[in-house]
């Protein structure tokens, strides 16, 4: 697509990354972004990236989550998991029902990491026992992973496919979870619409211009470092800070696997951070309708000095971002759940 410059932006403030609007548009006379945001190429985009292979892995959530001492229980793609921390800290997972008599594993008790059952006293070390098998289990870090072959149906892979990150010791992380009525599909396609961040955000994006995108003849490969290949969403948007003054970045958006849309941010202030969107199918609600995690991991690096205080102050920050997130996937998940809703009944348009 062609190259738009980013309107409305004046000079830098002093040394900060702020910029102040120079006239603020109204929503409602914003240019409109219907014409580009063309469903042939939003769906184009997301044929190629349900295409590509996943190994089988699938996010069960928050690393953190996953705490020494206590059980972590989900459900994922209809089958019930488990996971905890075995005596080294290493992550382990397995089903989650106990081979005995069925207790629900996610309820029982962890002691110097073997998983007790609450029920009948049942051990587990994470190793096979008693017709039980684990399941492998990857930690990367950030998020907490589980394969399951027997659900994904494809060729497993030893490890998932992970996007290039900031390293840990440089970066702040935080995870925000959620849970919508609608297909991991439904979360990825909203994440390949760049074009209605400033209408559907405008709490948050001011002056979005998509200035990269693939055609619908894009090679099917897909980059996923922060260039994004032939097959990104490049954007230039404002994030907006208070009134007129704004923070303007340039973003890439790329699907490095069926369930996965990153955000690289590769110019402006904080460059080198990621938005990392997952979407875990979990399984049908009470009604039947199907259920998806939104498991979105932020990892955020600056190389301003005062950047080491944000890092020292990583606790206190998380809930911030936590909330950040939970604002605009409220949102978000709201125009996953349309879309399945209108694909489910025959009358989506696109």
């Amino acid at each position: 697509m062609t190259r738009r410059p980013t309107p409305g932006t004046g000079p830098r403030r002093g040394g900060l990354p702020l910029r102040l609007r120079r006239s603020a548009t109204a929503w409602e006379r914003q240019r409109p972004t219907w014409r580009d945001a063309r469903p042939a190429l939003i769906d184009s985009a997301l044929k190629r990236a349900l295409a590509r292979p996943s190994g089988n892995w699938y996010v069960l959530g928050d690393a953190r989550a996953v705490r020494p001492g206590a059980p972590f229980g989900r459900t994922v793609a209809g089958v019930e998991v488990v996971a905890w921390r075995d005596a080294g800290g290493r992550l382990v997972a397995g089903p989650g029902a106990c081979p005995h008599l069925g207790a629900p594993l996610r309820d029982s008790r962890v002691r110097c990491g073997t998983l007790v059952c609450h029920w009948h006293g049942l051990a587990l070390d994470g190793g096979p026992f008693a017709g039980w098998e684990p399941f492998p289990a990857y930690d990367d870090g950030v998020l907490a992973w589980v394969r399951l072959d027997e659900a994904g149906g494809e060729e497993p892979l030893d490890r998932p496919v992970l996007p290039v990150r900031p390293r840990a010791a440089a970066s702040v992380s935080a995870v925000y979870s959620g849970t919508g009525v609608c297909e991991p599909e439904d979360v990825v396609a909203n994440r390949l619409d760049p074009w209605h961040g400033a209408w559907f955000h405008p709490y948050s994006f001011v002056d979005l211009t998509v200035i990269g995108a693939p055609g619908a003849g894009a090679a099917a490969d897909v980059d996923s470092g922060p260039a994004g290949g032939g097959d990104g969403f490049t954007v230039e948007v404002s994030f907006k800070v208070a009134g007129r003054v704004v923070v303007p970045v340039t973003a890439v958006f790329t699907a490095p696997e069926p369930r996965t849309v990153v955000m690289h941010i590769t110019g402006g202030e904080g460059a080198g951070s990621v938005v990392e969107t997952h979407a875990t199918p979990l399984g049908p609600d009470p009604l039947g309708r199907p259920r998806t995690a939104v498991v979105e991991a932020v990892v955020a690096v600056s190389h301003r000095p005062g950047f080491a205080a944000a890092r020292a102050a990583a606790p206190a920050l998380r809930p911030l971002m936590r909330a950040a997130a939970a604002r605009l996937w409220r949102d978000d998940l709201a125009y996953a759940e349309r879309r399945w809703h209108l694909r489910s009944t025959g009358r989506y348009p696109g």
